[in-house]
């Protein structure tokens, strides 16, 4: 493998052209999936019962979903909870049963069903009011949080950086929500925390390139602004490999060992920082690129007003 000399660059946008027409086959592919197969929601956006049961020794996981099929209740998802005599189970609401009434039934039939102890520990209603509410919110928030950093980020560096920063967080949750679509993954409350700290962890690499292409551009006099986006790229490719690796390395712990209950946040995780990283590098610089941004647009006009003080101030 060859290694980069000192005053070498990657030519990052040489391939921006083919890095674009993937992206948008993947936003297209998401877009698709999002429309034919919709989302997975959970029981927090649906609505439904959740039941917490303890056992005396570890849990049979898969015993009590055959005992659950077996006496009708096919829809309910059983999970570990904490540790491994703690179980939540999970299912849709039925029409007329309360969910007092069914957290009884459940517990009867693991009773005969599995013969062992067992004991209820909480029952959790939520309505699908509630559900259609949280939709709501989660979606508000999304929108609220693209728009605040488009505002923020043409008011810190120039507009074309704001689209370029704003497409590149679409083009990230797209695709997660897309990955989540194709598989049918459960999306729930914390997936949806997962992509709010998606949208959070692309912004500060992108807002880190954004400010090291600005920075080159009043530095370097030479060099068309491909040239300079690629050395600020090259320049920050160190400090964006080193903290994508290791925050995988701590995504991946938590999604081999850290249980169902937060397997979907550490998959849309996961898949978010893999994705802003990319996004990052050719995404956003490809859009600012594409839309124009020279050396002008970013170094102050401080000379121009400094000669017009001097002639004024002449005789």
């Amino acid at each position: 493998m060859q290694i980069l000399k000192l005053n070498e660059t990657v030519p990052f946008m040489r391939y921006r052209k083919i890095a674009m027409v993937f992206s948008i086959i993947m936003m297209i592919a998401a877009i698709a999936s999002l429309a034919t197969n919709k989302l997975n929601f959970g029981l927090d956006f649906t609505g439904g019962v959740k039941v917490e049961v303890g056992f005396d020794q570890p849990a049979d996981l898969t015993k009590m979903r055959q005992v659950l099929d077996a006496n009708g209740f096919d829809d309910a998802v059983v999970q570990l909870f904490g540790t491994s005599r703690d179980v939540v189970i999970r299912m849709g609401e039925r029409p007329g049963v309360k969910a007092e009434m069914l957290g009884n039934q459940i517990l009867d039939i693991l009773k005969e069903g599995m013969g062992v102890h067992v004991e209820m520990r909480r029952i959790e209603f939520v309505g699908a009011s509630v559900g259609d509410e949280l939709t709501e919110q989660g979606g508000l928030a999304m929108l609220t949080a693209l728009i605040c950093i488009l505002v923020y980020v043409a008011f810190r560096f120039e507009w074309r950086f704001a689209l370029g920063s704003v497409f590149a967080l679409f083009h990230d949750v797209l695709l997660t929500l897309g990955l989540f679509s194709v598989l049918q993954l459960e999306f729930d409350l914390t997936v949806l925390a997962a992509i709010l700290a998606v949208i959070g962890y692309s912004l500060n690499d992108t807002i880190v390139v954004s400010d090291r292409i600005r920075e080159n551009f009043r530095k370097i006099r030479e060099g068309g602004p491909e040239e300079i986006i690629n050395i600020s790229l090259t320049q920050t490719l160190s400090r964006t490999f080193i903290t994508s690796i290791t925050t995988l390395l701590v995504l991946a712990a938590l999604f081999f060992k850290g249980g169902a209950l937060i397997h979907g946040f550490a998959t849309a995780l996961l898949l978010g920082v893999f994705v802003g990283t990319y996004s990052s590098v050719y995404v956003a610089s490809s859009i600012a690129l594409a839309l124009g941004i020279s050396k002008e647009d970013l170094i102050p006009e401080v000379v121009e007003k400094e000669g017009a003080d001097h002639e004024e101030m002449m005789p």
